[in-house]
């Protein structure tokens, strides 16, 4: 495929088919992940495969219980677990504890159990520049050096015919999936990705358009257009 479709028409597929991806096929998808940038080339991700059914389900009851707090969020109509206008998370904004008694179902959960392939995302913290450290404000930038890889995996995946979602709720169960996989200290959850063969491919993306995000010289300057480029 040319990369602007793939760009294009790589969206979170949550609904998947049954028929199995062949181990040769994930390998590949990886390979080319693989080639991601990251922080001083360090490239400090390590993904776990899941394939246990036991490892599947309790990755699946653990989604489900972090799914609770963030759909708790939801309802009320709030970003999840975002910072107040200073940029600083100052707790949480819902009864997290009654959030986790409420029943939210999550048809993404049985996912997890079903999925061809379901993949774990460690982020070895020692390898990642996080130049943000020590400013008044929430910290981002450890990301840059994990998050390409993910999306990578997602672009690799659409151009194999397949699909699939990341998601981040997950690491609300950090601890527990942390004992689960035998995850070393020093390294933090940082996504779950689920891919397989989609019901149908999505052909055409709602994002907004470039004059909506993009100024010249200043936050609020002028809007880039299709003649500035």
């Amino acid at each position: 495929m040319e990369l602007s479709e793939v760009m294009r028409t790589t969206g979170s597929i949550r609904e998947l088919t049954d028929e199995p991806v062949a181990p040769k096929v994930l390998h590949a998808v990886l390979d080319s992940a693989r080639f991601a940038p990251s922080g001083g080339n360090r490239q400090g991700w390590h993904v776990v495969v899941a394939r246990s059914p036991e490892v599947r389900r309790r990755l699946s009851e653990h989604y489900a219980m972090a799914w609770r707090e963030y759909a708790a969020h939801a309802q009320a109509g709030l970003v999840p677990f975002a910072p107040g206008p200073d940029g600083h998370w100052h707790g949480p904004e819902v009864d997290l504890a009654a959030a986790r008694e409420a029943d939210h179902p999550t048809a993404f959960a049985d996912q997890i159990v079903t999925a061809p392939v379901v993949l774990v995302v460690v982020a070895d913290l020692r390898q990642l520049a996080v130049v943000d450290n020590g400013l008044d404000r929430q910290s981002i930038v450890g990301g840059g050096s994990i998050y390409p890889f993910c999306q990578n995996v997602l672009l690799a995946a659409r151009d194999k015919g397949l699909a699939g979602v990341m998601t981040t709720v997950l690491c609300r169960e950090e601890p527990a999936v942390t004992e689960l996989l035998g995850i070393p200290a020093a390294h933090a959850l940082a996504a779950l990705i689920v891919l397989g063969h989609p019901h149908r491919h999505v052909s055409r993306l709602r994002r907004r358009a470039v004059e909506e995000f993009t100024t010249v010289d200043r936050f609020d300057g002028p809007a880039l257009s299709r003649t500035d480029a």
